[in-house]
């Protein structure tokens, strides 16, 4: 363990959660705000993790906590009129999906605690100072996505070994997709792949992006994940299919419409443990002292159904290598 790895190992010891019959009530019924990005029908999974945390924890539902959810279906300029509306309500927390949604609820509220949840790179982006001490009032974790992207390339690179140009879907309006842009851009020189552009910022801007992906000929497909193309998931993996496209995405949810391959950190398991920030507030910690977190675990999941469609033989040494395995 290096020093760094050390450091960050301290930081998070100070979050480790206690047995639920430790559970400290009030008596108090606390206001929970949920913020997301996507659509309500598309991530119930994620209200349902969170929710299962804080039973972990010891907290009951409705009589402890009431959790007020609000989705943008995907419509990203929704999202500050939403948190405002929860800061409204006077929620003790808001736990926020994404870099969108965690900018939107820091731009309506320097007082109400913020839990992001998968955030990008937080610091870079400005929602925090510093991961160990984020000071204001956001913390909560991060997935710090942008260096995930030369594992993604590399993992196209052994699936279709003559790869030399790919198409990148990304939703340029926002700030942490560039972000992952330029790293991933940077590994690309390094593997000596040529990334193409596929530049969103509306849903319109969908088909023009798949045009120019046949124009320009590119060998496979990789999406930069946010709430524009999580939302327009099936779309998307649906134009890889019938493009014979190899595609790697960020989040499972790709997965579950189809896709090929994932590799990212598991969104399931951080709300679950967005939980864990709420209860050490709830109970009187600031934000500001409770270190960012990032993922320790990353999953790969390999789609063989999809893969046998698609024509592709996936090796048996990266098939040894996923943590999540779908038959033909």
């Amino acid at each position: 363990m290096n020093r760094r790895e050390f450091l960050y190992a301290l930081a998070f010891a100070a979050l480790a959660a206690p047995p639920a019959a430790e559970a400290q009530q009030t008596g108090k019924t606390h206001g929970v705000g949920l913020l997301g990005s996507a659509a309500a029908s598309t991530s119930p999974h994620l209200l349902q993790a969170f929710r299962q945390g804080l039973r972990d924890l010891g907290w009951v539902g409705d009589r402890d906590i009431v959790i007020e959810d609000r989705w943008a279906e995907g419509r990203l300029d929704r999202l500050t009129d939403l948190a405002a509306d929860l800061v409204r309500l006077g929620v003790d927390v808001i736990v926020s999906e994404g870099t969108p949604g965690s900018h939107a609820a820091k731009h309506v509220t320097r007082t109400t605690a913020i839990v992001m949840v998968a955030a990008g790179d937080p610091v870079a982006t400005g929602l925090v100072a510093r991961l160990t001490r984020p000071g204001g009032n956001v913390t909560g974790l991060s997935t710090m996505a942008p260096e995930l992207g030369a594992k993604q390339l590399q993992l196209l690179r052994e699936t279709v070994p003559r790869l030399s140009r790919v198409g990148v879907l990304w939703n340029s309006h926002s700030l942490y997709p560039r972000l992952v842009m330029r790293e991933t851009e940077r590994a690309a020189r390094g593997l000596g792949v040529q990334l193409e552009s596929l530049e969103l910022r509306v849903p319109e801007d969908l088909d023009r992006a798949f045009e120019n992906a046949i124009l320009r000929q590119v060998g496979a497909l990789m999406t930069v994940e946010d709430p524009l193309t999580v939302t327009h998931r099936a779309r998307i993996v649906d134009f890889a299919a019938k493009s014979r496209l190899a595609a790697v995405y960020g989040s499972r949810e790709f997965i579950e419409a189809g896709g090929l391959m994932m590799y990212g950190a598991d969104l399931v398991a951080l709300f679950r443990r967005s939980a864990i920030y709420v209860d050490r507030i709830l109970k009187g910690a600031k934000p500001g002292d409770l270190p960012v977190e990032r993922p320790t675990t990353f999953e790969l999941i390999i789609n063989l159904r999809s893969a046998k469609a698609l024509g592709l033989t996936i090796s048996p040494a990266l098939v040894r290598r996923a943590d999540h395995v779908i038959e033909p």
